[in-house]
């Protein structure tokens, strides 16, 4: 049998976000837009299209120029300013030396087109429309022949942006997470471990790490097939998530049955009690593993280490700390933390 539906997939309308004072204006837009098949929000002025803005998310703006309370031209500086602030945090974790992100990132800057309508038809006018951030501009009295036109090519342009923001969002994932366990993988524990060492240099403050081996885990692929031991790890990584409670630790799977907590702001103190909290979660969650030479459940092996970041120093006297402290958990007998501060 076919694994095409036999139904079409439904996708909403564009949403069209209309800002103009005029009431009658207004009106004949929507009639055109609806015929167009298109969903239509209206508002009066530039403050209640910035509220609209933020609740709806429209594929398109149609922004006046003159309205009262905040004109157009106002108004579109500020959506272009959202638009900024909401790609802030994404950018943190672009490649920005890529001149594929780059592309991706100024084609999400744009990624809601604004159509300036307006009586204004002087050079001076025009100019500022685009300087604001419009997208395109047409003049009263509306052709509504070449008003369909450029909507037409404006959704087109807005789908087409959304599919690059998907399909990036799709590389991102799958260059920064580790496809098994869904935690982050080694690029990204190598990325955030310097970030964070450039940042708490400047701050002066503490960063710990944890790395955890699963003890005997050889034994354990051997005894109960590859497939048990994935969804072994899969707890394992699920477990440690839990314990790194706070919303700037990252979990990591370090490699094979390795795996890495990496905690900003924390000293000696805090990441003992963090690697307590998973060796006592680890002993509840009693995976079988008669392997085992320490316990018939399975166990973890945690070395602890933590450094305030100098410029002198680099992360990888962090990860050789927290290995050697690994190490002789290992050596020591295994099923234990043992911390190198």
């Amino acid at each position: 049998m076919s694994g095409i539906s036999p139904f079409p997939v439904r996708t909403p309308q564009p949403l069209i976000l209309v800002a103009d004072d005029d009431k009658i204006t207004r009106v004949l837009l929507r009639k055109v837009m609806q015929e167009e098949n298109y969903r239509v929000v209206e508002v009066n002025d530039g403050k209640q299209c910035l509220d609209a803005y933020e609740t709806i998310k429209p594929d398109i703006v149609l922004l006046d120029a003159v309205m009262p309370v905040m004109d157009g031209f106002t108004c579109c500086e500020h959506l272009r300013q959202i638009a900024k602030n909401n790609l802030i945090s994404a950018v943190t974790t672009f490649d920005t030396d890529s001149p594929l992100n780059n592309t991706v990132i100024s084609q999400m800057w744009e990624r809601t087109p604004i159509l300036m309508i307006t009586s204004l038809d002087d050079e001076e006018s025009v100019n500022h429309a685009f300087k604001v951030g419009a997208s395109d501009y047409v003049t009263k009295p509306i052709n509504f022949a070449v008003l369909r036109h450029r909507l037409r090519e404006l959704v087109r342009q807005a789908q087409r942006n959304k599919l690059l923001e998907t399909a990036y969002q799709d590389l991102q994932h799958l260059a920064n997470v580790d496809g098994l366990t869904e935690l982050a993988n080694r690029r990204r524990f190598d990325d955030y471990l310097h970030t964070q060492w450039i940042n708490l240099v400047q701050k002066e403050s503490p960063l710990s790490m944890i790395l955890c081996d699963i003890d005997f885990f050889k034994f354990y692929n051997d005894k109960y097939g590859h497939p048990a031991g994935d969804i072994c790890l899969q707890k394992v990584g699920a477990l440690l998530s839990l314990k790194a409670q706070k919303h700037q630790d990252l979990v990591a799977r370090y490699g094979g049955e390795e795996f890495a907590v990496i905690m900003p702001y924390t000293p000696a103190s805090g990441a003992v009690h963090i690697a307590a909290a998973i060796q006592a979660g680890i002993k509840d969650l009693q995976i079988v593993h008669d392997g085992s030479f320490v316990s018939q459940y399975l166990t973890l092996s945690m070395g602890i280490a933590t450094i305030v970041p100098t410029w002198e120093s680099s992360p990888s006297d962090l990860i050789v700390l927290a290995d050697k402290a690994l190490y002789q958990a290992k050596d020591g007998g295994r099923d234990r933390f043992i911390s190198s501060s």
